[in-house]
Order: C-alpha cells, then structure tokens, then sequence
C-alpha cells in the first residue's frame, strides 16, 4: 500500500504593519533584520513588514544552480557585480526587497557611498531573477517584479517552477510568458548570458 504525502499548499507571507509611532528607519530596519537573520523579511512602500518563510531544500539547490550560472558570466563579462538572495536593496519607493539574484553595472554600484552599499543598498538592480516555488503565491511575485520594473529595473524573470513558466518583464512592454523554455537570454542587456534551466526546472 503506498502513502500519498499532501500537497504542498501556497503561502502568503505575513504582513506586520507597524503603528507611525514605531515606524523604523532604514537604519533601525537593517538592525532588525540583523537581530531576526533566521527569517526572510522585506518592507514594502508603506512601511509593513514582510515576513517570507525559508524555501525548500529542492527550490534553494535550483536557486544555487542559476546563481553560480549568473556568477560565471558576471566574472567572466567584468562590467557588474552579482548578487544572491540574502542581500537587499532599498528601491526608489522605499521598499526594501531581496530578490533571489540580481545583477548591477558597476559603474552605478561603485557610485554608492561604501558606508550604504554595507547595508541595504539604495539601489534598484538592472536584472533581477525570482523563483518560485511550490508554496510562493504566483500573484504575490508578480506584484513584486512589476515593482521592481516600476523603480528602474530593466529585465526581471520569475521563473515558475510549479508550471514551468517564465515571465520577462520589461519597462514599457507587456509582460512575456515562456512555456517550458529549455534557456534564457540576457540579451541585449546581459551580453553573451544565457540561463540553462535544464538545471533550475
């Protein structure tokens, strides 16, 4: 007799608001960040608090698999820095976001005071890659990487594992869909990049 195991089921993150009188600096907010580094959280436009669940051990090896591909073309194209999924970025709104890679010239990342980029850098990353996994909320990520677009971000890819779709996301273009793509190009923006996802999927 052979035991189903339950579906995993989506989860939306917790959302804390904060009353205007504890509201946190950014400062305050990167040392709460420090003292809670166990969990995943993010601060959106408005101030709240967003706490996100650890991925699973499946998702985590797929997200590891595409950063060292994005690492290998950083060092070997030398124009950008990469980043992984632990770092955050203070957007132009003022969130505050970790995607779960991202990529900036360098040029505008070594423009950044060293005393801001050891925090949460006020930066909003050229790329940016999301990946989904079995229990994100689809709706939630596309919020998120239409808020990148929104704050000067040049191409997103959520990648969907659970489908097996991607969305491209670009400044002033509808939102792309791939069924099932075997690769990815970073072109123009990331000359000579291209992401195998026969590692990711």
């Amino acid at each position: 007799m052979t035991t189903s195991l339950p579906s995993i089921t989506e989860i939306i993150p917790i959302v804390l608001q904060l009353p205007s009188a504890i509201a946190m600096s950014d400062d305050q907010f990167y040392e709460f960040c420090q003292l809670n580094h166990d969990l995943n959280i993010e601060r959106n436009a408005i101030g709240e608090l967003i706490i996100m669940p650890p991925t699973g051990s499946e998702t985590d090896e797929s997200n590891f698999n595409l950063i060292g591909q994005l690492w290998v073309w950083t060092k070997q194209d030398g124009t950008g820095v990469g980043f992984g999924s632990s770092g955050g970025f203070t957007l132009p709104n003022g969130a505050v976001r970790s995607p779960d890679a991202a990529w900036i010239k360098r040029i505008r990342w070594e423009a950044i005071p060293l005393e801001l980029r050891k925090k949460f850098a006020p930066i909003s990353p050229e790329f940016v890659i999301e990946l989904r996994s079995e229990s994100d909320n689809l709706r939630t990520l596309q919020d998120k990487m239409q808020e990148y677009i929104d704050n000067g971000t040049q191409l997103g890819w959520l990648i969907d594992r659970k489908q097996r779709q991607v969305f491209i996301y670009r400044p002033n273009i509808p939102v792309e869909i791939l069924n099932n793509p075997q690769t990815l190009s970073g072109e123009p923006l990331l000359p000579g990049f291209f992401l195998d996802l026969s590692q990711v999927w």
